[in-house]
């Protein structure tokens, strides 16, 4: 019998690594594979004590991944929590490609994972009102949901009072299309030199999509926290944002959402950052 790589751990499904091709059909890391087994812990280390927390709470704990993709983090997930600590538990994968949904439909068959998780071809704003999830949702997930989406997932845990909100925003192209549009008239302003070319129209617009998202969920009496999910060599694309609900006060944050899309020329935008007033004021 061969031994396992010592950066596996004891309770980890070796099928599930080759599916993932983490580990090679003949179960070793090449450096590629040790350096995305790297990636998948340190996103671990973030989520684990969100779902500890939440299982404090209830066994039967719901957490919904938007823009699945072939679920690879969910199936990290259930594998190294769920399967373990929250049989009750379940997954939902959310993703509008029906190959993907399939497939993952069938690795969870041939792993075991069935009981636990569920695949639904759906977008985003589809799963919002959807009566195939559950009304209740513990941790809402969006790694590398592309553009509007994660703004659909932020949308999609407000409206079910997630606990906890865990984003990797990607592609955050609307607000860096209403700057460039608003440009010319913007420049009169000094503040618009910070996105006069148009390398840092894209890149000041990508930083402030994320800046408003904080405020959007802060105003809605979450706790927020933004961080780096592995180093820069490995992506560009790699701002972690923790929101946890802590039903802290909202006018403050909301006011400064309000002053800074009207800074900024972005009134356009307030209905996509705001998802409705504040449940409670301060």
């Amino acid at each position: 019998m061969t031994a396992q790589p010592p950066e596996i751990r004891p309770e980890q499904s070796i099928e599930l690594l080759k599916q993932l091709h983490i580990l090679t059909r003949d179960g070793k890391l090449n450096q590629d594979s040790r350096r995305k087994l790297k990636q998948v812990y340190h996103l671990y280390q973030f989520i684990e004590p969100l779902l500890v927390e939440a299982l404090a709470h209830r066994p039967d704990i719901q957490l919904v991944d938007h823009g699945a993709g072939k679920s690879y983090l969910g199936f990290i997930l259930h594998d190294l929590f769920f399967k373990q600590h929250a049989p009750a538990g379940r997954i939902h994968g959310i993703e509008t490609r029906d190959e993907l949904v399939m497939s993952s439909r069938r690795l969870a068959d041939k792993l075991g994972f069935s009981a636990g998780m569920r695949f639904h071809k759906l977008s985003v704003a589809e799963s919002i009102h959807s009566e195939r999830l559950p009304e209740r949702i513990d941790v809402v997930t969006a790694l590398h949901a592309c553009n509007t989406a994660t703004d659909d997932a932020i949308r999609f845990a407000l409206e079910k009072r997630a606990r906890f909100i865990v984003l990797v925003p990607c592609c955050q192209a609307e607000v860096a299309s209403v700057l460039r549009q608003n440009k010319q008239q913007a420049l009169r302003q000094p503040i618009a030199e910070l996105w006069r070319h148009p390398i840092h129209t894209r890149e000041f617009g990508s930083h402030v999509t994320n800046v408003l998202r904080g405020l959007q969920l802060e105003s809605h009496g979450y706790q927020v926290s933004v961080t780096e999910l592995v180093g820069w060599e490995h992506s560009m694309k790699n701002e972690l944002i923790i929101a946890s609900y802590k039903d802290l006060p909202r006018r403050r944050p909301a006011e400064r959402l309000t002053a800074l899309l009207h800074t900024l020329g972005l009134e356009a935008l307030a209905e996509r950052f705001f998802t409705g007033a504040p449940a409670t004021a301060d």
